[in-house]
């Protein structure tokens, strides 16, 4: 082992907006570490980690977070009120469902649905 997974990191234009948006999905608490660093510690998991970029995005992202919730049109309702936005629709397999999302910067992320969802 060369080390440990310690946060994700999110580039975005507005770290504080961005982390506030993100802590209305996971809960927690927002730590404003400077101008260009805003740090989202949830209650559980990693935190997550906003930095100041001068880039727009372009693509898509090769790396995205799922959040496991216990009913998608609950959540994905939820998340489009607080500015979040929906890629095409669900996809059912196997294993559950999933609707991706992007977070108001377009950032994907996707609410997952499955035999170990959560319950609360």
């Amino acid at each position: 082992m060369i080390g440990r997974l310690d946060e994700v990191v999110i580039d975005c234009h507005d770290p504080m907006v961005l982390a506030e948006f993100w802590q209305h999905l996971l809960g927690g608490y927002v730590v404003r570490q400077s101008h260009e660093w805003v740090a989202l510690e949830p209650p559980t998991g990693l935190t997550v980690s906003f930095q100041l970029v001068p880039e727009t995005k372009t693509v898509k992202n090769r790396v995205h977070l799922d959040i496991d919730v216990a009913d998608l049109d609950v959540a994905v309702k939820a998340a489009e009120a607080v500015g979040a936005t929906r890629l095409g629709d669900v996809v059912y397999d196997e294993l559950g469902g999933f609707q991706v999302m992007a977070d108001p910067e377009g950032n994907e992320f996707c609410f997952i649905n499955g035999p170990t969802a959560i319950t609360a």
